[in-house]
């Protein structure tokens, strides 16, 4: 007798290859979807970044969080930043307040200071169109990598989530390095190329959709998902 388990996995069209999935034991980790990194005011805008295309990206994420939970797929958000005294950032060796531009922005504009990625404040929040329902899953991180300092590992492996779908802000970044622990921790990860942004050249972001196929996990796109998640047309009788 087929297992009903067995029912429900997917063959997702991805590349290099496709990747097979359960939604029961997948999860979306939609990275980073803050104002300080999506709005205009925020901390990538205000240190000069580029944020063309945003608005397709959120409107794609949001869509992503709706395919996973009609799904059964739980939605994990992660939201980095920091205490508003800035202790979780680190000490003054740290290598974290060395290269974090908003720390950097920060010192070189002491009229921001306290404003960017602190815990409580504007632009540390998930962007309006980016907000948790029942199930979801808020999750602080206070490094790049969700998975450094938080509980995502516990979460996941006590859910049972093997394959992680990743989306977010900034592909390069805080998205490309959470994929990275999370083939070192044996997850599947499947970087949806469609659903990030890359605040700079272009070139960035081929660049780490080049290294996912590569070397760390699989990419997929919105309607590739959406596709493969259509209910089957019924059978003729």
């Amino acid at each position: 007798m087929k297992d009903a388990s067995q029912d429900r996995r997917h063959s997702l069209p991805a590349l290099p290859e496709a990747v097979g999935f359960d939604p029961e034991s997948t999860a979306l980790i939609v990275v980073d979807m803050q104002n300080a990194y999506a709005s205009e005011g925020g901390y990538l805008d205000l240190a000069g970044f580029d944020l063309s295309g945003i608005g397709e990206v959120i409107e794609n994420v949001t869509s992503l969080m709706d395919l996973c939970r009609g799904a059964g797929v739980q939605v994990i958000c992660l939201q980095n930043g920091w205490d508003p005294g800035y202790i979780e950032a680190g000490g003054p060796e740290s290598v974290n307040v060395a290269k974090s531009n908003a720390l950097r922005v920060m010192r070189e504009r002491p009229e921001l200071q306290g404003q960017l990625l602190a815990k409580g404040g504007w632009d540390y929040a998930l962007v309006d169109a980016v907000q948790p329902r029942d199930g979801d899953i808020i999750l602080p991180k206070p490094r790049y990598s969700g998975f450094v300092n938080t509980a995502l590992d516990s979460i996941l492996r006590s859910r049972g989530i093997r394959t992680l779908l990743v989306c977010g802000v900034a592909t390069n970044v805080c998205v490309e390095t959470t994929i990275r622990d999370a083939f070192g921790l044996e997850y599947h990860p499947v970087l949806m190329s469609d659903c990030c942004l890359q605040a700079g050249p272009a070139f960035l972001q081929e660049a780490t959709i080049f290294n996912v196929q590569k070397f760390f996990g699989w990419t997929a796109t919105l309607d590739a998902l959406a596709d493969t998640l259509a209910p089957a047309p019924a059978a003729e009788t």
